[in-house]
């Protein structure tokens, strides 16, 4: 709740709270990019609701393509089904059907990416932790993806968990807010990156590289809007705020 008070006379401001709504995930599409192993497979289950990438898979996107996602608010959970493996779990943001083509002829999105444990590979390092990426360009190489280096540029680190991996058997909350001017990304509640800037649209996406049995579950998608200003308050106000000055001089 807002409140707005003005010479003794309050106003208050309600925000529509937009109900989330669950996201039916049989018309998302898989793209698969760069790298030595083979494509992820993507498993839905019956309810449309979650999928699970089963396989230690080169990089790969579920994503609902083309859709304008901006204004929007992302949320669900995410968990890593086996202790076998520590790679890249995460999400992509603005992304368009066909970006992760390496022939693709225009690409900008932004990549939120978890890597569980430091490692080497491909002639480069990927650091433990949860980041915030720009994907400016086509690319056949993994390592970008890897080292985030190349079309691939780190932005951000999260604020707890930037060098911090994410763990075996845990189930964590996540919600991704996208608009123009702003990408924010919570885990279990806490914002742990917020990146201001002019962003493209585009849409929401599931991004794995990598890492085998990853399930994404309970998928909603809600409105993120500002509260309006009624109309008319700003004249309302400054008749008050006169009102007030005039008491004051009688006084």
């Amino acid at each position: 709740m807002n409140k707005f008070s003005l010479s003794g006379v309050a106003f208050v401001f309600f925000a529509g709270a937009a109900q989330a709504v669950p996201v039916n995930l049989s018309t998302w599409s898989a793209e698969i990019g760069p790298g030595a192993q083979g494509a992820a497979n993507w498993s839905l289950a019956p309810d449309n609701n979650s999928v699970t990438q089963t396989v230690n898979s080169r990089v790969g996107v579920f994503s609902n393509g083309s859709a304008t996602s901006q204004g929007t608010a992302l949320s669900g959970s995410i968990r890593v089904n086996t202790a076998s493996d520590d790679d890249f779990i995460g999400f992509v943001l603005g992304f368009d059907a066909g970006e992760m083509d390496g022939s693709a002829s225009s690409v900008d999105y932004w990549l939120v990416d978890w890597k569980q444990g430091t490692q080497n590979y491909a002639g480069t390092t990927a650091p433990a932790g949860l980041a915030l990426s720009h994907v400016t360009g086509a690319t056949t190489t993994e390592a970008d993806f890897w080292g985030h280096q190349g079309v691939v540029s780190e932005v951000a680190r999260g604020t707890s968990l930037g060098a911090t991996g994410w763990s075996d058997l845990t189930d964590y909350t996540f919600k991704l807010v996208f608009t123009a001017s702003l990408i924010q990304v919570y885990v279990n509640g806490a914002l742990e990156i917020s990146q201001s800037g002019s962003f493209s649209d585009g849409g929401f996406g599931f991004y794995n590289y990598s890492q085998g049995d990853v399930t994404y579950a309970g998928i909603t998608e809600n409105v993120v809007a500002p509260v309006p200003l009624p109309a008319g308050l700003p004249l309302l106000a400054g008749a008050i705020g006169l009102l007030g000055f005039a008491k004051r001089r009688k006084g």
